[in-house]
């Protein structure tokens, strides 16, 4: 078994009592929840710790909440006014086909709208995708410390992930598709540009990838930072191939995150089985009236696009007059290197002290970084002065 590989059976007890037909027996003397094995096995957690737990926690607010990726510009002033308009029919469910986005959205991608899924959010379609592809067993590979709810529906799943590790701070796509190859697993996740680091490989390396997975493989390509990626990255669109499911979002560049709405690109048949199992009614009128909106203020877009790279440089400038490397990125964050894991947490703790909120990556060896989100200027003037306050009380660094 590949060292690397969490497929040391995470599930095996849960497996063993399913073919059994049996089920974990309570020992408080109340009625047993008809678990699943399954479900009975999974942890208790969620792939993240929200900024608002941590608010409850410390009780009190953060003045500079630049950590969970969000847009600190906000959403287009027109997007706003068409969920306001919209909420005067929130007695109302949303359109169950979400049939006018889809229009918009493909004439804006160049595909037809059959080949368009809208859910609530990448997350959302992330779930779908595994629940559509992944069973008990199911070999699944993604890269050591990626995104991690996707890791989540795996496990909920009951899909056994083979993780590969980062190679210079980038996912390692020969790397991927070696395991792939070892592990005959029918879906890979790959996010391009990269979160948590930032960084991203260009649409020529990306297609050279794709062209080695087999036919009976699914690449669900996260471009969730896709707005942000300078020319050369993203591949053109090809709904003709049905390995390739792409991932888009409007919390991000459209400043829409707490809407909670997204969408997949792919082959038609890879779209009609998505329909086949999300909740139809699982976007809400807003969310679609505010998303046709901020499509249609590709201005406002503009804007955003160009005060990230302004505040991108003003980060990696920082950095650079304090001594510290950060990695280029195609996001709406930097990673910034502290040289270990130890620094990074004592800069996290000290900054949320501080109150100001970021995040760090989950695994060795990303995990010697800190992860900045563009922020407002009175966010970026409180973060600056913390950073450079708690810098010289970090342990020194390794070696």
């Amino acid at each position: 078994m590949n060292p690397e590989s969490t497929a040391a059976t995470p599930h095996a007890n849960a497996i063993a009592a399913e073919a059994r037909g049996t089920r974990p027996q309570r020992t408080d003397g109340h009625p047993e929840i008809p678990f699943t094995p399954l479900v009975a096995s999974l942890p208790a957690s969620i792939p993240f710790v929200g900024p608002e737990a941590l608010e409850r926690a410390r009780n009190a607010p953060f003045r500079a909440r630049i950590g969970a990726n969000e847009s600190a510009f906000g959403a287009s002033p027109a997007a706003l006014a068409a969920m306001h308009d919209a909420a005067m029919r929130i007695s109302w469910y949303g359109d169950p086909e979400v049939h006018d986005l889809r229009q918009a959205l493909a004439g804006h991608h160049g595909v037809r709208a059959d080949e368009i899924c809208v859910d609530a959010g990448i997350d959302s379609l992330l779930g779908l995708a595994v629940r559509m592809t992944v069973m008990l067993d199911t070999p699944v590979v993604t890269s050591l410390g990626a995104y991690p709810t996707f890791n989540y529906h795996v496990a909920g799943s009951g899909g056994l992930l083979h993780p590969v590790p980062y190679r210079d701070d980038l996912e390692d796509l020969d790397a991927l598709a070696e395991r792939q190859a070892e592990t005959g697993a029918p879906l890979v996740y790959v996010a391009n540009p990269d979160n948590p680091m930032g960084t991203w490989h260009d649409a020529s390396r990306l297609q050279d990838f794709i062209d080695r997975l087999p036919g009976n493989t699914l690449l669900l390509l996260d471009e969730a930072y896709g707005e942000f990626a300078p020319a050369g990255v993203l591949p053109a669109m090809d709904t003709d191939d049905p390995r390739v499911l792409r991932l888009r979002t409007f919390s991000k560049a459209y400043g829409m995150a707490g809407a909670r709405i997204g969408y997949a690109i792919g082959h038609r048949d890879l779209i009609t089985g998505l329909n086949k199992i999300r909740n139809h009614f699982g976007v809400s009128r807003l969310a679609q009236a505010g998303a046709m909106a901020a499509l249609g203020d590709q201005a406002f877009l503009a804007g955003v696009q160009s005060a990230v790279a302004d505040g991108r440089r003003r980060i990696a400038d920082f950095a650079a007059g304090l001594g510290l490397t950060s990695l280029p990125s195609a996001t709406n964050f930097v990673t910034v290197d502290l040289g270990g894991v130890e620094r990074a947490r004592a800069m996290l703790e000290s900054l949320a002290a501080a109150d100001v909120f970021i995040r760090m990556p989950g695994v060795a060896p990303l995990n010697r970084c800190v992860r900045i989100g563009v922020g407002r200027e009175d966010e970026m003037t409180v973060f600056e002065q913390a950073f450079a306050r708690a810098l010289p009380t970090l342990p020194r660094p390794p070696g």
